[in-house]
């Protein structure tokens, strides 16, 4: 049987052995652990559900989103966008708040949930990352609001122009209606009125056309089709930090120091062996040279 190899019975005799070199490093690893459990600076983690702007009323086969969420998702990690979002709250942009919101500041987009940007950011305090979240939402609607500006306001104005389309198509059948019923005087034939009648259905036509366009544009101009960006949901910040994690940190110490500690007692076990032969080769050889 080879010796090399270290069982479970001898790394017990060693653990047995060198118990001060164990417990010396596993009281000095559950130490720095403590220590930093209760010197490390809490951070609170704020999580924010965007929905992006869109207008429903858009040439076919165009998105109706104002800004496809590969385009949203780069824009809030740009540093231009994170300096407005700083400024807007009034925060020096070089401060240490400043950059803990740029490095924890993540951005995932939910293509299954209705195209959807989830935002999380970490902050000193549960309010402040709520204020960060709510900031960057604020500050990307008003990005948003320009972007959308120039196509609700053509997708208005065409609704303006069919509704006055409509009021006068409404008034001319009002007035052929006029004809039809009585007749032109001098008309002995009735021509007029028969022309009038043909008109009538004419205009008819028109109309529910023009009404049909009309409902299709002030459906897709309401809230359900036509919104802002908006939070989706109210902020969710949980009530305690979210680092340092008390359970993470204490497993990690726990096993770091179990780890460290076996080391330790081996390592001093075999420095131990090495005095012992050390020792040993020395008796024998001045046993051997008197």
């Amino acid at each position: 049987m080879e010796r090399d190899e270290i069982y479970l019975v001898d790394m017990w005799r060693i653990l047995v052995r060198e118990w001060k070199w164990w417990l010396a490093m596993v009281v000095l690893v559950l130490a720095a652990t403590f220590a930093f459990m209760h010197l490390a600076r809490r951070q609170w983690e704020a999580t924010a559900w965007i929905q992006i702007a869109q207008v429903g009323q858009v040439p076919q086969g165009q998105d109706p989103k104002v800004e496809p969420l590969q385009r949203v998702a780069e824009r809030l990690q740009t540093k231009a966008f994170q300096d407005e979002v700083i400024h807007s709250l009034g925060l020096p942009v070089d401060s240490r708040e400043a950059g803990l919101y740029r490095r924890s500041l993540k951005v995932d987009q939910v293509q299954y949930a209705g195209a959807l940007v989830r935002l999380t950011v970490r902050a000193d305090s549960a309010q402040q990352a709520r204020q960060f979240a709510e900031a960057t939402v604020a500050q990307l609607r008003i990005v948003h609001q320009g972007l959308e500006a120039t196509t609700l306001a053509l997708a208005r104005a065409r609704l303006d122009e069919v509704q006055a389309d409509l009021k006068d198509a409404l008034a001319e059948r009002d007035r052929l209606l006029q004809i039809a019923g009585r007749g032109e005087a001098g008309d002995k034939s009735g021509q007029a009125s028969s022309l009038a009648g043909v008109l009538v259905a004419s205009r008819g036509e028109e109309i529910r056309n023009l009404q049909t366009t009309r409902s299709d544009l002030l459906t897709r101009l309401s809230a359900g089709y036509t919104y802002e960006t908006s939070l989706l949901w109210p902020v969710y910040v949980p009530a305690g930090p979210i680092f340092p994690n008390p359970g993470l940190f204490w497993g990690v110490g726990i096993l770091a120091a179990m780890g460290l500690g076996a080391f330790a007692a081996v390592a001093r076990n075999a420095l131990r062996r090495s005095y012992e032969m050390r020792a040993v080769r020395e008796r024998a050889f001045n046993q051997s040279h008197p």
